[in-house]
């Protein structure tokens, strides 16, 4: 079992925005289990928390944005792999502007931090998502396709072409989370001149220099741009160098764009909110496709999380079977609907019931088209959780049990004759004065078939 991290100090970093300009303080504090990433605005009255999720993504234009009721993140994607690759799990993102410091355009910096402030192994499992088959996400305007895979751990590949003489096709691969540190960390966000005049003449990248962007050459300067250039980052003199790039930085690879574009690729798919063990192929990745795929996969994450099945042998010999039930339960034929117990601890049980056409209530109920009747579903998982009840006194004989409540009942997938279902119940609270809360599911062919929220009560029979 793999644990949940975090840090175990808060760290704070300064620098500017990239597309604001603005003086900004980040500081990373450690957070409880469960929490995932979550920026917080200080600056703001009553410091609003945006969580790290694909769902508030809102643009995508040269970064990854988020918003919630209104508060902004910008440009949150260096940040989020830093974290990714550092392998935590829980942190907390104090910003006192909308835009994490932009430092030199890569996530090196944040790493350094990360590694500075420790990291802590938490009490709690971590939550893995096992890729069991491909799924994919295409852009059909720019051609743009990420697909992830089976595979034994966390591996991304990013192939890029970007149709330039200066900068045509490079790939990347990252084969473990373990080499973002020394291979993808350090790798620098990067525009070609074209973009950068379009930028500059809306007003954006008000805190770059060459110091934290590389800008490809992709055609000739005039001297007016060149002037522009000069002014916008501050500099008496702006040269090309003979591989196409703006001076005063030089390359740390030769592929160094993919391997950024690798790295945005981690940052964006942090947004699932859920680890990934699969392999992430990215083919013209950008913040949208990126986005989009993150948006795509933590819907799929969260429906099979909301409908996991969960396995049992059947055949194994059970833990109650029909007889041991009824001299715990009151009811009896045909209004028994459980048939065995095949597992319980002191917060969870789950019960088994063989749906065959000799049922009583398939006589009236659709002879034609027989159906089980729905809150005879609900009725079955309320005598499973009554058993898991009833044995938290000694003289379950002497007791009855009668529903308090029923909420949030959802009827899902159909029960015909034929089908097995699997009960599972599990405590929403500990079990006080005879009083059970439970979450139930009723399972069936693989699918969640009703869920609800039960509560019941045992009472003394006289």
């Amino acid at each position: 079992m793999v644990k949940q991290t975090t840090i175990k100090n808060e760290i704070s970093l300064k620098g500017v925005g990239l597309h604001t300009g603005q003086e900004v303080t980040m500081t990373f504090k450690p957070a409880p289990v469960n929490n995932g990433y979550t920026f917080i605005r200080v600056d703001l009255e009553g410091q609003p928390i945006i969580e790290a999720d694909a769902n508030y993504v809102v643009n995508t234009q040269r970064g990854t944005n988020l918003e919630k009721k209104g508060v902004k993140i910008q440009t949150s994607e260096h940040v989020l792999a830093a974290l990714v690759g550092c392998d935590i799990d829980n942190v907390i993102i104090e910003l006192n502007a909308s835009e994490p410091p932009i430092m030199d355009g890569s996530s090196k910096y944040f790493v350094e931090a990360i590694e500075k402030a420790g990291v802590e192994e938490q009490n709690a499992e971590r939550n893995v998502y096992v890729v069991k088959e491909v799924i994919s996400y295409t852009d059909e305007a720019t051609g743009s396709e990420i697909i992830v895979m089976p595979a034994d751990e966390y591996q991304v590949t990013t192939m890029v072409d970007f149709g330039t003489k200066v900068l045509g096709t490079q790939n990347a691969t990252m084969k473990s989370i373990g080499e973002f540190k020394t291979e993808i960390a350090d790798c620098r966000t990067f525009s070609f001149l074209h973009e950068l005049e379009s930028l500059l003449e809306h007003g954006l990248i008000k805190g770059g220099d060459l110091n934290n962007a590389i800008v490809y050459v992709d055609k000739e300067i005039s001297q007016e741009t060149m002037e522009r250039l000069k002014v916008a980052f501050g500099k008496e003199k702006i040269s090309v160098k003979p591989n196409g790039i703006l001076d005063n930085l030089t390359l740390h690879y030769p592929n160094e764009a993919a391997r950024h574009k690798l790295l945005d690729v981690v940052g964006d798919l942090a947004l699932i909110g859920t680890r990934i063990k699969g392999k992430v192929i990215a083919n013209k990745p950008g913040h949208y496709v990126n986005t989009q795929f993150a948006k795509k996969m933590s819907k799929i994450i969260k429906t099979e999380q909301r409908n996991q099945v969960p396995v049992y042998d059947l055949h194994k010999e059970p833990l109650m079977d029909v007889t041991k039930i009824m001299s715990m339960l009151p009811h009896r034929p045909p209004f028994l609907l459980v048939d065995r117990i095949l597992e319980m601890s002191d917060s969870h049980v789950v019960g088994l019931k063989n749906v065959t056409m000799n049922e009583d209530f398939f006589v009236g109920h659709f002879p034609g088209a027989p159906v089980m009747p729905g809150v005879l579903i609900v009725e079955a998982m309320a005598q499973t959780g009554g058993i898991l009840i009833l044995s938290s006194v000694p003289d379950p004989e002497n007791y009855l049990t009668y529903f308090m409540k029923i909420d949030n009942v959802k009827f899902k997938n159909k029960v015909l004759p034929g089908d097995t279902l699997v009960f599972k119940l599990d405590l929403l609270s500990p079990i006080r004065r005879g009083i059970c809360h439970m979450q139930a599911s009723a399972y069936s062919n693989g699918k969640l078939v009703t869920e609800a929220e039960l509560m019941a009560q045992i009472v003394k029979k006289n």
